[in-house]
């Protein structure tokens, strides 16, 4: 009588990851490099005709920003190649199982569109009121009594900050001469 036995095969090894697939936050810090780097290339050769008065200029901020730019892109690479890794969303309430909802996209989408097109002719105040309802209404508010009074409010109060408080000119439409 002859016994056989069988051997099982070594468990293989787990594949390992790619370097770069361990590292993938370095692709954050590459695209914030490139950032600072336009940012500051577009700074550097900015033309400036006006007349400045005092230290702070018309390149001032943009520098600022291109410099902290390149900052965080070399600090967030050496954290990554040192081994930081950035913690997985955990404070997310999102069921990834579920399919992404189309019709608020979409609707969200339309009112965006809609503002556009009608901001000319209507005007900010309008148009602006347009858009907080139907943004209201596509997230799901569904309070008809409230919500058109509360979106013409905002976009009252929005257009008065912003064209007589701050001086930035929106247009007013056919309530130009009202407001």
């Amino acid at each position: 009588m002859t016994t056989t036995t069988t051997e099982t095969p070594p468990a293989q090894p787990e594949p390992r990851r790619s370097w770069l697939k361990e590292h993938s936050e370095l692709g954050v810090s590459v695209l914030l490099l490139v950032l600072g780097v336009l940012v500051l290339t577009d700074a550097l050769t900015m033309d400036v005709d006006i007349t400045q008065r005092g230290p702070v200029g018309p390149k001032t901020v943009p520098i600022v920003v291109g410099v902290g730019l390149l900052v965080i892109a070399a600090l967030l690479a050496v954290d990554v190649l040192r081994g930081g890794r950035g913690e997985s969303e955990t404070g997310e309430d999102v069921d990834l199982s579920e399919p992404a909802d189309w019709r608020t996209v979409l609707l969200l989408a339309g009112v965006f569109l809609a503002t556009a097109v009608l901001i000319d002719p209507l005007g900010f105040p309008i148009a602006g009121a347009l858009l907080f309802w139907g943004a209201a209404f596509a997230l799901g508010s569904r309070r008809f009594d409230r919500d058109p009074l509360i979106a013409a409010g905002l976009s009252l109060l929005t257009y008065v900050v912003f064209n007589n408080l701050l001086g930035v000119p929106l247009p007013g439409g056919p309530l130009m001469g009202a407001l």
